[in-house]
């Protein structure tokens, strides 16, 4: 085997919501990818000199010997899926989430491998569908060389990464000033819960602690980011309304939030309050208010304390709203309802050759119902016993799988304390959302006390809260 080192950049990408789609309509999805991959990304690589080193099932990884050359394929690639898009219903459309970094890597039998690619990997897992994350050297490269403005989200804690990493996100064009049009276009509501949290106002009435109001801000908007399920807007979009009266529902609308978080701090002496309300944009409705009250002996603990605060409430409380917007249902195909107990009765063979059948089945019961979320929640258990027992040559493949799985059944079937569990246990072992992971065991427990619904699942992460 020959073995080299070198410097490159590399372009990690994947579809989002893959898992979803190939439930939908698996035979086009696959033609659609293979497609993609054929008349976009290859000719779109090979233009700017890249490398396809090789496809992940659901994406592709590409080595690339100038950053600039990266950026420019990444970009052209995502503009032209946009157009590809623009015709196809929104829940059937192939979506690129992409992440870019340079540095060390190991070229082994033409595979590449290395903290390089590691990095780009995690990238593209934050990244938005569409969207592209780029690190921090890699935005230092290409800086002034091209047509795009880059959005700096901080330091970023990006999993199995030691270091912080600082990450930008890629915007077209250069960089806009705030629109001064009076009516704003309406933007669409992401795919998944989206949140903007506004200016606090500044009721001291001393313009000297505004500094404070705006970092307590930007710390809470940092700690909501690190919810992986939760499309944050950049405080950078949500500061344009700073000092200004604002119509809750307008905000939603121009912002393309379902939600938004809004509040006031009080400076008096040595002692702060701060409050906050959390409103659904398109109703104006209040949905959950808290206050907080401390001396003000640090300002940056202080800040780091809200933040962790709000955030720890605003999860559940947002995911219990996510959850009611679901109707609970069972599935009315009895084709569907019979494929998920024969699943069952395989899974619990404690086999591979078991959950590999039980997984066929299911997949043909969610081809039936993309909405039945107890068959839903069994594939995210099959595809844990496939990790946890080492049953799967694709670990990654899977774990990706599962989490896709666990959170389309909390989707489909929210309420039932079953899919909780499962989704739960799921999401904890995957290390996706631990603490929401909790927060849905203890809701299926306060739906249905039975304990074999919580030892079964859910309870198992309460000791340590390790996945």
């Amino acid at each position: 085997m020959s073995q080299s080192r070198r410097l490159a950049a590399i372009l990690a990408a994947d579809v989002a919501g893959y898992s979803r789609l190939i439930g939908m309509d698996e035979d086009g999805t696959l033609q659609a990818f293979k497609t993609i991959r054929i008349e976009q990304f290859e000719p779109t690589i090979a233009a700017h000199h890249g490398r396809l080193v090789k496809t992940t099932g659901d994406g592709f990884l590409v080595e690339f010997n100038s950053v600039v050359n990266a950026l420019r394929c990444a970009v052209e690639v995502q503009a032209s899926m946009t157009q590809r898009n623009a015709d196809i219903s929104p829940d059937r459309r192939i979506e690129f989430r992409m992440g870019i970094n340079v540095g060390d890597i190991v070229v082994e039998d033409g595979d590449i491998f290395g903290d390089g690619v590691n990095v780009a990997a995690r990238l593209e897992a934050i990244a938005e569908p569409g969207g592209i994350c780029v690190s921090g050297r890699v935005q230092e490269d290409a800086a002034g060389k091209l047509d795009i403005a880059f959005e700096d989200m901080g330091e970023q804690a990006l999993k199995n990464i030691a270091r912080p990493v600082r990450v930008y996100r890629v915007r077209d064009g250069p960089a806009q000033s705030p629109p001064t049009s009076p009516t704003p276009p309406t933007l669409p509501l992401p795919d998944k819960p989206s949140i903007a949290v506004l200016p606090f106002q500044n009721m001291s009435g001393d313009l000297e602690q505004e500094y404070f109001i705006d970092g307590t801000v930007e710390d809470i908007i940092t700690a909501l980011s690190r919810i992986k399920w939760l499309f944050v807007i950049a405080r950078n979009s949500s500061f344009m309304y700073k000092g200004r009266t604002v119509d809750i529902k307008e905000v939603g609308r121009e912002l393309g939030v379902r939600y938004l978080l809004e509040g006031s701090v009080r400076k008096a002496g040595g002692r702060v309050r701060i409050t906050a309300q959390l409103i659904e944009a398109s109703s104006g409705a209040h949905l959950w208010a808290d206050r907080f009250d401390a001396p003000l002996e640090d300002v940056f603990e202080l800040q780091d304390r809200v933040a962790i605060s709000v955030a720890g409430v605003i999860e559940p409380t947002l995911q219990a709203t996510e959850i009611r917007r679901s109707a609970e249902r069972q599935t009315n195909d009895l084709t569907a309802y019979d494929l998920c107990l024969r699943a069952l009765s395989r899974i619990f063979t404690w086999e591979q050759i078991g959950v590999l059948q039980a997984l066929e089945l299911l997949r043909q019961a969610i081809e039936r119902d993309p909405q039945y979320g107890r068959a839903l929640a069994l594939a995210a258990r099959c595809h844990h016993d496939l990790h946890v027992n080492g049953w799967t040559e694709f670990p990654e493949a899977s774990r990706r799988a599962g989490v896709d799985f666990a959170r389309r059944a909390l989707g489909a079937a929210g309420d039932d304390p079953e899919v909780l569990a499962t989704a739960a246990y799921t999401l904890g072992y995957f290390g996706e959302d631990i603490y929401a992971a909790v927060a849905f065991a203890d809701r299926a427990l306060e739906i249905n006390l039975n304990p074999a619904v919580d030892a079964g699942h859910g309870g198992n992460l309460r000791p340590g809260l390790q996945p």
